[in-house]
């Protein structure tokens, strides 16, 4: 168990680290203020980061041995659980809930490509486990 915490401690924070870059950038280039992307960016290091987390150890009970497929629905279920918190955070600290939706609206599609590729390469890695049965 010990082991597998790890792991998703792992790829909670390098998920994060890809995921808030993306979202300063996007935040940055939608309201034109570096510091609002930093704001949303830095708030969402924390509310991402424990969500991440409670998805990771979701699905990982999950019995789908299928890995395209099981790739694809985590794509799906962590993307809109990341759009409706980045698009919070985006109103909260713009006060404005179109930019919230925008910030939100371009993310849906620059994450689920990210993170499907982050899943793809954890796939591959065996860190913080015994041993694996893989349909790569």
């Amino acid at each position: 168990m010990l082991e597998i915490s790890k792991r998703h401690l792992a790829k909670t924070l390098t998920w994060r680290c890809i995921g808030t870059l993306d979202t300063l950038f996007l935040s940055w280039l939608i309201t034109g203020s570096l510091l609002t992307g930093f704001q949303i960016g830095f708030a969402e290091l924390f509310t991402k980061m424990l969500l991440y987390f409670a998805h990771e150890r979701a699905w990982f009970q999950s019995k789908m041995t299928d890995s395209n497929k099981r790739h694809i629905l985590k794509t799906f279920s962590w993307r809109a659980v990341g759009t409706v918190d980045t698009f919070l955070l985006g109103w909260v600290i713009t006060g404005n809930s179109l930019t919230g939706l925008k910030i939100g609206g371009f993310e849906v599609f620059t994450k689920m490509i990210l993170y499907f590729l982050h899943e793809k390469l954890w796939y591959r890695i065996n860190y913080g486990l015994n041993q694996r049965k893989r349909n790569i």
